[in-house]
C-alpha cells in the first residue's frame, strides 16, 4: 500500500493530504476522504496518525474484505488550526508556515483546496465519501453546504460524521459550566455568535445550506456513543433534525436519500485511535453505496409501448 503526501496549499506547513492507494482502478471504486478532529486547534492530532489505526483496521480484518476491493484509496486531510492555550508559540520567533494561528474560513477553505486538489490529480469526480470526526465532521458537512461548496466541482455520494459539532451555538450552549467550549468556538470562529450560526450546518437553511449545496448525495451517516463525554447526542438530534427537514426533503423518485443514525460505542476519540468505529461507518457506507449502485443498474427503462396502425 503506497503512501504519499502532497502540498495542497503553499501558505502553511499543515495544507497536506495524505494518499494511501490500494488499487490504480477507478471504474466502481470509491475513494475514502478522512477529515480529523481536535476542536480546529489540537496539534497532537494530524492526517497521519488520525487516519492510520482505521486504515489498519479494514485492510487486515478478515471482516471487511468483501468491502475492501471497492476502495482505491484513503486521503486523509491536514488543514491549518486555530491556537491552542495549552501548546503556545511565540508569533514573532515562529515561522509564519508554522504558525497556528488560524481562524474560519481557513479551515474550510482548506478542507476543500484538498479536495479540489484530489479531484484534479485522480479525476474520481463524485466516487468518493467524506468522513469526519468532531470538528471534522462538522468540516465534512460544511463541504457540501451552498456556502461553502464553490471550490469544489463534484460532491461526495455520501457524508459519514462522527461524534460531530454541527451547531456551535448548542454545542457551548450544552456545556456552558465549562468554560473551554466557549473558548474552543471563539477561538476558531470569533465571538460574533450570529456568525456561529451562518456556518453551522445544522442551522443554515436554503440555498447556502446542504439543501442548497448537496444536490446529487445519496446518504448521510451519523454516529455517536452515548460514552461519549465531550460531545453530546444533541448535536446528532440537531443534524438529523435539519437534513430530514431540507435535504431529505428534496429526493425524487429517481434519485431516493436517506439518512442513517448510527451507534459507536466508547469514548470521543476511541473510535478512530482505535479505528473499529472508524472501520465500522466506513463498511457500512461502502455497503449502502454498492446497494444503491446495484439498485441503480438493475433498473431498466420501460420499453415503449407499441402504438396502434391507424385503421
Amino acid at each position: 500500500m503506497p503512501t504519499e503526501t502532497f502540498n495542497y496549499g503553499e501558505d502553511h506547513a499543515l495544507q497536506t493530504v495524505t494518499v494511501t492507494t490500494l488499487s490504480e482502478t477507478l471504474d466502481k471504486k470509491f475513494w475514502i476522504i478522512l477529515i480529523h478532529g481536535g476542536a480546529w486547534r489540537d496539534p497532537n492530532i494530524d492526517a497521519i496518525n488520525f487516519s492510520k489505526p482505521v486504515i489498519s483496521k479494514l485492510t487486515t480484518s478478515p471482516e471487511y474484505a468483501e468491502i475492501l476491493p471497492y476502495i482505491t484509496a484513503f486521503a486523509s486531510i491536514s488543514y491549518r488550526l486555530s491556537p491552542h492555550p495549552e501548546h503556545p508559540q511565540d508569533q514573532s520567533s515562529t515561522n509564519p508556515r508554522d504558525y497556528r494561528g488560524s481562524k474560519h474560513p481557513d479551515h474550510i477553505n482548506d478542507v476543500q483546496a484538498a479536495i479540489a486538489f484530489l479531484q484534479r490529480k485522480y479525476g474520481f469526480e463524485e466516487r468518493y465519501i467524506l468522513v469526519g470526526h468532531s470538528c471534522g465532521a462538522m468540516l465534512a458537512f460544511q463541504s457540501v453546504m451552498g456556502r461553502f461548496k464553490a471550490g469544489i466541482s463534484h460532491g461526495p455520494v455520501a457524508v459519514a460524521g462522527l461524534a460531530g459539532i454541527y451547531d456551535l451555538k448548542k454545542f457551548r450552549d450544552t456545556h456552558k459550566e465549562i468554560p473551554a467550549y466557549q473558548e474552543i468556538v471563539e477561538g476558531a470562529f470569533g465571538g460574533d455568535e450570529a456568525a456561529w450560526d451562518a456556518v453551522s450546518p445544522a442551522v443554515v437553511k436554503g440555498a447556502d445550506g446542504i439543501e442548497g449545496g448537496w444536490t446529487h448525495g445519496s446518504f448521510a451517516i451519523l454516529a455517536h456513543s452515548s460514552d461519549d463525554s465531550l460531545v453530546d447526542d444533541t448535536q446528532d438530534e440537531a443534524m438529523d433534525a435539519a437534513l430530514i427537514g431540507g435535504w431529505w426533503k428534496l429526493q425524487s423518485e429517481d434519485k431516493l436519500r436517506c439518512v442513517i443514525r448510527m451507534p459507536l460505542e466508547g469514548e470521543h476519540d476511541e473510535c478512530w485511535e482505535k479505528g473499529d468505529g472508524l472501520a465500522e461507518v466506513i463498511g457500512y457506507a461502502i455497503e449502502k453505496q454498492l446497494e444503491i449502485t446495484y439498485e441503480e443498474e438493475s433498473e431498466e427503462p420501460e420499453e415503449p409501448e407499441e402504438s396502434e396502425s391507424p385503421v
